[in-house]
């Protein structure tokens, strides 16, 4: 994000997918048609939380730097710098990758 300073509102991750396999395990090369959107990424930016019912506000669990698995799915595809980012909810966030 060279001059770009992002900061995601409420609950919301911004997100920077892998980069998909070129290769399948056998070494076959993949045309770009055939490559399936990566589900893993890296956090780049968090929101301070959502708030509940009754105003209490609900900590993030991921932190800026991990490694995430989110919904394939879910979330926004935004473009930062001429890459494609997600930003998705916490919600959408289905596991750390360690």
């Amino acid at each position: 994000m060279a001059n770009k300073k992002i900061k995601p509102l409420f609950d919301n991750i911004l997100v920077k997918p892998v980069q998909a396999e070129t290769r399948t395990s056998g070494g076959i090369y993949l045309p770009e048609t055939a490559k399936e959107k990566p589900q893993i990424g890296e956090v780049i930016a968090i929101g301070d939380g959502a708030r509940d019912n009754a105003g209490k506000l609900i900590p993030m669990v991921v932190k800026i730097g991990q490694k995430v698995m989110y919904a394939k799915w879910g979330g926004s595809e935004v473009k930062v710098d001429n890459e494609e980012w997600k930003l998705v909810k916490q919600t959408d966030i289905l596991a750390i990758v360690e």
